[in-house]
């Protein structure tokens, strides 16, 4: 029994934050040069930093396209419903599609917190509302959690 409950937590450790897993490459992953290939165009199309979209990515995904979250985000950037609809997204499992309205929107929340990437991050994971009612990171232990993995992972790319 000791050993399923250790086991139990390393697994909610490696755990995501969005449900897609946060291992360097989830087993339905694109490979590291899909995954390049998408972020620099969306970066080149949404001027989001290039490596600030992979941690983003990386975290909500690991690269899985097929991801889908208990909260229903879906795709590689974790897109909620509603954020998917307000890009114009057809088919938000699409890698191209996904990519591009989340770094869009990853761009959006940057631009909105003068490029705080810390607040951005926070906005992207818990919603730009709670970052505004909390004037900073939420007192949330998943968006906390989210927050340090997404700028560590931004600062090694």
């Amino acid at each position: 029994m000791k050993a399923l409950l250790g086991m139990l937590g390393l697994l909610s450790l490696l755990y995501g934050c969005s449900g897609g897993g946060y291992l360097p490459y989830a087993p339905r992953s694109l490979d590291s040069l899909q995954i390049s290939t998408l972020v620099n165009e969306a970066s080149l199309t949404t001027g989001a930093p290039p490596g600030l979209v992979r941690a983003v990515l990386m975290a909500e995904s690991a690269g899985d396209p097929s991801a889908i979250s208990l909260a229903g985000a879906e795709g590689l950037m974790q897109l909620m419903p509603g954020t998917a609809a307000g890009c114009g997204v057809s088919d938000a499992f699409d890698p191209n599609q996904n990519v591009q309205c989340g770094a869009g929107y990853l761009k959006q929340l940057l631009d909105r917190y003068h490029g705080d990437v810390t607040l951005a991050v926070a906005a992207y994971n818990a919603g730009p509302g709670a970052v505004d009612r909390y004037h900073g990171v939420p007192p949330y232990p998943e968006t906390q959690a989210y927050v340090a993995r997404v700028v560590s992972a931004y600062r090694g790319f």
